[in-house]
């Protein structure tokens, strides 16, 4: 980094930022209460419900809802706010402090090597803040800027450019889309009232205990909670298998009921009325099919009865946990100290999102920012990133379920770094791998969008495989396929990375008809990950790769073990 960083407009961005917002902030450290709330706080607050729950996993919707609108048309006003930097710091403990400080120093300093000092300073000063600011996410008052300090890193507004000032002002702030893709003052909020689960770590968490009258020990609601999720699990797969089999019952009465009314159909013979024809050719064909489907109903019955059995017992175990739980103390809200396990969790994904060598910068700056409108990790952006992905890879959130496949889409986790990695934090709850959403974490402002999230998504297909494999991941499915190839090769290296490059090859270029991986690899990838029918056929005519591909699908087809 050298002297040129101190340009004019940084030079004007100083004269404004540590002077005004400077005095703004010292002003406000002689009053412990915070800052008054504006109109922008107020018309925030009450676009979010305060009853506001944990997105349910719909196991009906078979594809993500097209984005109607990435932008708003008109940009708000947040980030013109005098007295944002003053709000956002307002409240807080010594850290606020600190990173008011620190920040100054680094923005007025032109010596490289002390910028760089100061730059790790800011590192440390800013997750100090982060601790301090997060556990508020949960109050519907809470300040406007210090949710967008979490969402977006803004901490200075006069570190936008004009063009940034103008494309983060546009940016939409609810979620009107349904799916589970959260900022993070979004997912703290979601912590903090505990519609969410903590993310997996691999150190043990303190067991608290409550020992005061009429309370149970935390234990136990933490052990009733757990089950409570793993019962959940099993009465959504089950209600959806009834679900399956009712449908495919009524479909087969229907079916039956027309044959029938068919074979009812007499037609008058002429000349002997009243007497009537008697059955016709078409009409002595409907009895095997109205036979065929007697057989079907009665496997469909003997199906659905079982089903139902496992729906009843599921639900009487659900409701029996639930009643437990109800009749215990309100202990539901997450404690101080496991939002404080939370932050140190989303502190290591946001280091992960940018690797070793990548920047650790926690504050949004014009110096690090390089993202198009469209490479920008908005929601709106992500989600269509993923339905893109899902067009080309139809089984990439599918998880199955006795031969029955779940579309599950994960909760994505949005960082503000300056990350190119995102990636699977974990494939599925713990205590519920039936239907639980697994996690995976999408950094905002990466060189390539489009990358980050197919690294996510790579790393949860092979964590997904891996765990159906169970001990014999290394020899069975999709990654028992892949070690043995990447075996026979004598790679050296990450064979996860391996997956996860090979896998982002084959939606970016293989999806084309561009040919560039192994053709070992690639006959595992289309079976296991197979392209959907359209996409093969089309195939099928660039190259006679693929149709050989095609074939070998159709003979599996025509074999029994396929």
């Amino acid at each position: 980094m050298n002297n040129q960083i101190l340009d004019d407009s940084i030079q004007a961005l100083l004269n404004q930022a540590t002077s005004n917002a400077a005095a703004n902030f010292a002003d406000s450290q002689g009053d412990s209460q915070p800052a008054e709330k504006d109109g922008l706080d107020d018309d925030f607050s009450k676009k979010e419900s305060p009853e506001s729950k944990i997105i349910k996993v719909d196991l009906s919707k078979k594809a993500f809802a097209p984005i109607e609108k990435i932008f708003e048309e008109t940009p708000s006003d947040i980030f013109n706010d005098s007295s944002y930097y003053k709000t956002a710091l307002t409240g807080e403990d010594n850290s606020a402090q600190r990173v008011h400080a620190v920040l100054t120093k680094y923005l007025k300093c032109a010596d490289p090597k002390d910028r760089a000092v100061y730059r790790q300073q800011m590192v440390t000063a800013y997750w100090e803040l982060f601790r301090s600011v997060a556990p508020k996410m949960g109050d519907d008052f809470v300040p406007i800027s210090k949710r967008m300090l979490l969402r977006f890193g803004v901490l200075l507004p006069s570190l936008f450019t004009t063009e940034q000032k103008l494309l983060f002002s546009k940016a939409i702030l609810e979620n009107n889309t349904g799916e589970p893709v959260f900022y993070l003052d979004e997912w703290f909020k979601e912590i903090a009232r505990g519609n969410l689960s903590l993310s997996a770590t691999d150190e043990s968490r303190p067991q608290h205990k409550n020992l005061a009258d009429g309370q149970v020990d935390t234990v136990e609601q933490q052990r009733l909670m757990q089950l409570q999720s793993k019962n959940s699990g099993k009465l959504q797969s089950a209600e959806s298998l009834l679900s399956i089999k009712e449908n495919e019952r009524s479909m087969l009465e229907l079916e039956l009921k027309n044959r029938v009314e068919m074979l009812l159909e007499h037609q008058p013979l002429i000349g002997f009325e009243p007497h009537k024809t008697p059955y016709s050719e078409t009409q002595k064909k409907l009895f095997s099919e109205i036979s065929d489907r007697l057989r079907q109903l009665s496997k469909n019955d003997k199906e659905l009865s079982s089903y139902l059995r496992e729906y009843q017992e599921s639900k009487k175990v659900y409701d029996s946990v639930q009643e437990k739980l109800a009749r215990g103390p309100q202990i539901v809200q997450i404690n101080k100290g496991e939002i404080e396990t939370e932050m140190t969790t989303v502190r290591q994904m946001v280091k992960m999102s940018v690797g070793r060598q990548g920047n650790q910068f926690p504050i949004f700056s014009r110096e690090f920012f390089h993202c198009l409108p469209k490479e920008t990790g908005f929601r709106e952006n992500v989600i269509s990133t993923l339905a893109w992905i899902e067009s080309i890879d139809p089984g990439a959130f599918c998880r199955i379920h006795k031969n029955v496949p779940n579309r599950i889409v994960p909760f994505v986790i949005l960082v503000p770094s300056y990350g190119d990695f995102g990636f699977c934090w974990e494939p599925f709850d713990r205590y519920n791998r039936i239907t639980s959403r697994g996690r995976i974490v999408v950094p905002m402002y990466p060189r390539s969008l489009q990358i980050s999230i197919l690294r996510a998504v790579a790393d949860l297909r092979w964590q997904v495989a891996k765990e159906k494999a169970s001990y014999y991941w290394m020899e069975e499915g999709l990654t028992g396929q892949y070690y043995q190839w990447v075996d026979s090769q004598k790679l050296k290296g990450d064979l996860k990375s391996f997956f996860i490059e090979d896998y982002i090859l084959w939606i970016t270029k293989e999806s084309k008809g561009v040919q560039r991986l192994d053709k070992t690899v690639r006959g595992i990838f289309w079976r296991f990950m197979p392209f959907p029918q359209e996409l093969k056929d089309e195939l099928k005519k660039r190259s006679l790769v693929y149709a050989e591909l095609c074939q070998k699908d159709a003979n599996r087809a025509m074999s029994d073990g396929y």
